[in-house]
C-alpha cells in the first residue's frame, strides 16, 4: 500500500468523516452529496448521523484539449465559479457552448437520479455538501453558491480529502470539515486505495434506500 493512501475506499472515507460530524447528529440538517463518487459518501454520513441525504449537481467546466484542468464549474442553472486567469484567453463562444453542454448533462443527472423525486427543502436548515475529495475546489465552490441561494441557514462543506489551496479559498465563505489536507496533491484518487468509478445506477440505488 502506497503511504499516501489514507482511505481504502469511499465508504471508509465517508465512516470516517462522519466522525468529524458528530455534533451533527439528528439534528435539523441535510447532507447534500456531490454526484457521483460524493454519493457514496453522503450515504455513510447521513446514515451515520440520521440525517436525510439528497443530491447538489455542479458541473466543472475543463480547459480545451485538458478536461481534468478546470477553469470553472456551474450550477444546475448555468450559475458558475470562474478561475478569471484562464478564463480570460479561453474563446468566448467555445465557452458559451461548452456552458450549455454541461448544462445539459446537470439537468440529465438531475432527472436521472431524482426518478420524479423533488428536491429537500434546504430553507432555515443546516446544509452539509459533501463530496469524496476537492481538488481546485471550483466544483464545491458552485455547489456552495448554490446552497446558499436556496435560504439555508447554515452551510457547511465535509470531505475526506482536499488540497489546502481550495480548503483555504472555501473558508472565507463556510466552515469547512477534513480529514486530510496533504501538503503534496495532485488528484483525489490518489489517497484512495480502491477508487472506482460510481455508475448513475449506484446513484440511483443509494438516492433510493
Amino acid at each position: 500500500m502506497s503511504s499516501s493512501i489514507i482511505f481504502k475506499d469511499r465508504q471508509d472515507a465517508g465512516k470516517k468523516l462522519a466522525l468529524l460530524l458528530d455534533n451533527y447528529k439528528g439534528t435539523n440538517a441535510i447532507v447534500l452529496a456531490l454526484p457521483r463518487g460524493g454519493v457514496i459518501i453522503g450515504k455513510e454520513v447521513a446514515e451515520a448521523l440520521n440525517l436525510p441525504l439528497d443530491i447538489i449537481v455542479t458541473r466543472k467546466i475543463g480547459a480545451p484539449g485538458n478536461e481534468e484542468y478546470a477553469i470553472g464549474a456551474i450550477d444546475i442553472h448555468g450559475n458558475g465559479v470562474w478561475n478569471e486567469n484562464e478564463r480570460a484567453y479561453i474563446d468566448k463562444r467555445w465557452l458559451e457552448n461548452k456552458i450549455k453542454e454541461e448544462i445539459r448533462e446537470a439537468e440529465r443527472r438531475w432527472s436521472t437520479y431524482r426518478k420524479g423525486r423533488g428536491p429537500l427543502e434546504l430553507k432555515g436548515k443546516t446544509v452539509i455538501i459533501v463530496d469524496d475529495g476537492i481538488a481546485t475546489g471550483l466544483t464545491m465552490q458552485a455547489a456552495v453558491a448554490y446552497a446558499k441561494q436556496t435560504n439555508a441557514k447554515e452551510v457547511v462543506v465535509a470531505v475526506p480529502v482536499a488540497s489546502t489551496e481550495s480548503v483555504g479559498v472555501l473558508k472565507e465563505v463556510v466552515e469547512v470539515y477534513v480529514i486530510e489536507t496533504p501538503v503534496f496533491f495532485s488528484a483525489v484518487g490518489e489517497w484512495y486505495e480502491y477508487f472506482p468509478q460510481v455508475s448513475d445506477q449506484e446513484v440511483v440505488s443509494v438516492l433510493a434506500s
